[in-house]
């Protein structure tokens, strides 16, 4: 989808189209969860501190985000891929891939297909949403950005290597600034750059990820669409007004994180095995901490002091912290944990 918050929010208060808008908290400590194109045109991007976006587009309109209006889209949206195929894997309320190599439409064309599904999504919705269609994963992800918003982009199977040649590494999906930064650290700067590493080199920098990175240099991908895959964490947090520092202080701050986990565990019926506290400091510097169990966790009692056992060992932080999480992830089926604890404990 094209700016998909945003993209409601405009569609639904009219007053909205046509200008530069945030969804997200408007407060100085806030965080833009999705910008409108008008305000990326100011360089307005998400997860962007609210006071960096204001100081790029004055103008900016900042609107609170309505989970449950952007939730019943997702799922008007879903059920119009399902009427062309049972292999949708869901990679947010927003954005799916789907197989389409054998299709509920007996439609042989994949590009005619797309143009179907954004034609009727806009007909549903009222929203545009843009396509990328090619022979794998990673380069349906890369054409999708290609032609947005509002329009598809093929790319062929003649055409996948030598597009990803001309990338720059930063582009590719699931490469981040962190990973760029490091390529660019060993003179890989473009995708023939990367193409041109031994894989042992790149494993031996990046372990089991340079493998995939020597892969998709070759424009190769070998993973399936995988309908209904399961979560692999769950995780909450906070974003102090003003910067914390003292134990008694941050852990409050975790107080309401770990019960907004332990409750969405609960109505999912999942129980996790590792713990994992997040702490972002004042110059947005992000570190993790993570304990894992041989068991699943137990209770909410049981979460709350290994979190605050990970943030001990923190102290005393080096700045202040503006933001602390939790997560739980290795998630099972809690019926399942509990066989296992029941036949452990025989």
């Amino acid at each position: 989808m094209d700016a998909f918050y945003a993209s409601v929010e405009q569609r639904d208060d009219p007053a909205l189209r046509g200008r530069p808008v945030a969804v997200g908290g408007a407060r100085e400590r806030g965080v833009v969860m999705a910008a409108s194109y008008e305000a990326r045109q100011f360089g307005v991007r998400s997860a962007m501190p609210a006071v960096v976006a204001r100081r790029k587009c004055p103008a900016l309109l900042f609107v609170p985000p309505r989970f449950e209006v952007y939730k019943e889209v997702s799922r008007q949206i879903h059920a119009i891929f399902a009427e062309y195929t049972p292999l949708i894997e869901p990679l947010s309320l927003d954005e799916a891939y789907l197989d389409v190599t054998e299709n509920l439409q007996n439609e042989p064309l994949a590009t005619r297909i797309a143009a179907e599904i954004r034609a009727r999504i806009f007909e549903k919705t009222g929203l545009t949403a843009s396509a990328g269609i090619s022979y794998n994963k990673f380069l349906a992800k890369l054409a999708s950005d290609y032609r947005k918003p509002n329009g598809q982009f093929v790319i062929r199977p003649h055409q996948g290597p030598g597009f990803v040649e001309g990338l720059a590494v930063g582009q590719f999906h699931g490469i981040g600034a962190a990973t760029a930064a490091r390529l660019n650290g060993l003179g890989i700067f473009t995708g023939a750059d990367l193409r041109a590493q031994p894989e042992a080199l790149l494993r031996q920098h990046f372990g089991k990820a340079g493998g995939y990175y020597y892969a998709i240099a070759r424009a190769e991908d070998h993973r399936p669409v995988v309908a209904d895959r399961p979560r692999k964490s769950v995780g909450a947090e906070t974003t102090f007004k003003h910067d914390r520092r003292e134990f008694d202080e941050l852990a409050a701050g975790l107080g309401p994180c770990i019960a907004k986990v332990w409750a969405h565990c609960e109505r999912a019926g999942l129980l996790g095995r590792t713990a994992t506290l997040k702490v972002k400091y004042a110059d947005f510097q992000q570190i993790t901490r993570s304990r894992s169990l041989v068991g699943p966790v137990a209770s909410p009692e049981q979460l709350t002091a290994i979190s605050h056992d990970l943030l001990r060992a923190l102290l005393p932080v080096p700045q202040g912290v503006r933001l602390v999480g939790v997560s739980l992830s290795n998630l099972v089926p809690a019926v399942e944990a509990v066989g296992q604890q029941l036949a452990l404990g025989l």
